[in-house]
C-alpha cells in the first residue's frame, strides 16, 4: 500500500471510547490518526468519551478532541451518533459494557483480557455471535510488523516443522514489595490475568491451539504496603500444542530489569526464529542452509517490505513504536466493520486465552497436567 489517497473516499463513523486513562488515550490518538495513515474506507469521528466522573470526562474530551463527555457508559451506548465502541476501562467492567453495546448492535473493540473469567468471556462471545457485528480484542503486541512477518515465515514453512516454543511476558513494575494498591487484589489483576494473556495470544498466533499444560503460579511478595496480596506475581507453564510441538511460557510482574519482556523463540526442523519486544523493530532468523561454517542468526530490521510498516514510514530500519501498534489495531477494527468480516483476534480468541488462564490456575492448584478442552 502506498500513500496516494487521490480519489479515495471515506465514510464517517462515530466512535465512543469507555475509559480515558492509559489505554483510553492510546485509542483516542489511534482513531484520530488511523485514516491519515491507512487508506481505511471509514474515517473515525471522536463522538463521546466516558470516564468515572463528569470532571474527568470533560478533561479527556478537551484533551483528546471528542464532541461529548459522560460519566455514564450507558449514555454512550445509547447515543445514536456513537456507531462503534472501544472499551478501555478496567477489566471488571468489560463484560457488562460489551454485552450492552453488542445487544444494541454496535461493533466492539475490547481491551484484553476479554472478561475476568471464562464464564464472562463465554457470555461475551455469545452476545457477539447473536449481534453478528465486528468484535475484536486488544492484543496489540502481536501486530508489530516483525511479529506479523514471523507469522508469515511460519505459514510459509521457512523453518520447517515446528517443534518448540518458548515465550515470556515479563515486567518489573511490581518488583518493589512496597508497591501495592488495586493491582495486588483480585485474581483477575494478577500476572495470570493481566500479563499472561498477551503471551498466550502470541503462542496461539505462532503455534496454534494448546492441547494440555502443567502450570505453577506463585505469589512472591505476600504482603504489600501492609496489606495481604490476593493474586499472583509470577507463573510458569509447560505445554503441548495440538500440532505436537512442546512449549514453555513464563510470566512475571517482578522480573527485575525487564520493562517490556514480550519475547519468544520458535524452533523448527529447518531453522529458528526469535523476537524481543524491547527491540521491536528487529527479528532474528536462523536457517539450516549452506555450509555449516557460514550459518548463523541474521538480524532483520523491519521496513517497507514487512506488513503494515510502509504506511508509517518509507525508510527501512527507522522503526515503528507502541502507539503505531494501536493504530494498526484501529485499522483492523475499521476494516472488520466496513467489510463485515471477522478479523483475528476476535472475541472468540479472547475466550480461548481465558480458557488457558483458567486451566493454568487449576493445574497449579491441583499440581498436575490438565487437558485444555476440559475447561
Amino acid at each position: 500500500m502506498d500513500n496516494n489517497f487521490e480519489g479515495y473516499e471515506m465514510s464517517s463513523i462515530g466512535i465512543g471510547i469507555v475509559g480515558g486513562g492509559y489505554m483510553g488515550k492510546a485509542h483516542s490518538v489511534a482513531f484520530s490518526a488511523v485514516a491519515g495513515v491507512f487508506q481505511t474506507s471509514l474515517r473515525p469521528r471522536l463522538v463521546t468519551i466516558c470516564a468515572q466522573t463528569e470532571a474527568n470526562a470533560e478533561l479527556y474530551r478537551k484533551a483528546y478532541g471528542f464532541e461529548k463527555g459522560t460519566a455514564d457508559w450507558k449514555d454512550l451506548i445509547d447515543d445514536p451518533a456513537v456507531e462503534a465502541i472501544v472499551i478501555a476501562s478496567p477489566q471488571h467492567t468489560h463484560h457488562d459494557i460489551a454485552v450492552a453495546a453488542l445487544n444494541a448492535g454496535k461493533p466492539v473493540l475490547c481491551e484484553k483480557p476479554l472478561g475476568v473469567s471464562l464464564k464472562q468471556s463465554r457470555s461475551m462471545v455469545a452476545a457477539a455471535e447473536a449481534a453478528d457485528v465486528a468484535n475484536m480484542v486488544g492484543f496489540n503486541y502481536i501486530r508489530t510488523p516483525a511479529s506479523q512477518q514471523i507469522r508469515k515465515f511460519l505459514t510459509e514453512g521457512r523453518i520447517g516443522t515446528l517443534t518448540w516454543f518458548r515465550g515470556e511476558m515479563t515486567e518489573d513494575f511490581f518488583a518493589d514489595p512496597m508497591i501495592g494498591g488495586w493491582r495486588a487484589q483480585g485474581i483477575a489483576n494478577g500476572t495470570m490475568g493481566d500479563l499472561a494473556p498477551h503471551m498466550i495470544n502470541a503462542a496461539h498466533a505462532m503455534m496454534g491451539p494448546i492441547k494440555s499444560l502443567s502450570a505453577s503460579v506463585e505469589t512472591v511478595h505476600k504482603v504489600r504496603d501492609g496489606l495481604e496480596v490476593t493474586n499472583d506475581d509470577q507463573a510458569q507453564m509447560m505445554c503441548y500444542f495440538e500440532n505436537g510441538a512442546q512449549g514453555h511460557m513464563f510470566f512475571s510482574r517482578v522480573a527485575t530489569g525487564r520493562k517490556m519482556g514480550y519475547a519468544y523463540e520458535i524452533h523448527g526442523t529447518k531453522g529458528h526464529i526469535r523476537f524481543d519486544q524491547e527491540d521491536q523493530n528487529a527479528l532474528w532468523l536462523y536457517t539450516s542452509e549452506g555450509p555449516e561454517s557460514e550459518r548463523g542468526f541474521r538480524k532483520i530490521l523491519t521496513g517497507p517490505a514487512h506488513p503494515d510498516y510502509l504506511p508509517f514510514c518509507q525508510g527501512p530500519g527507522h522503526g515503528t513504536g507502541y502507539q503505531d501498534q494501536i493504530i494498526i489495531e484501529a485499522k483492523d477494527f475499521l476494516t472488520a466493520i466496513s467489510e463485515n468480516r471477522a478479523i483475528w483476534p476476535s472475541f472468540a480468541e479472547g475466550m480461548e486465552v481465558n480458557r488457558i488462564v483458567t486451566a493454568a490456575l487449576d493445574s497449579s492448584a491441583k499440581k498436575t497436567w490438565v487437558n485444555v478442552r476440559d475447561y
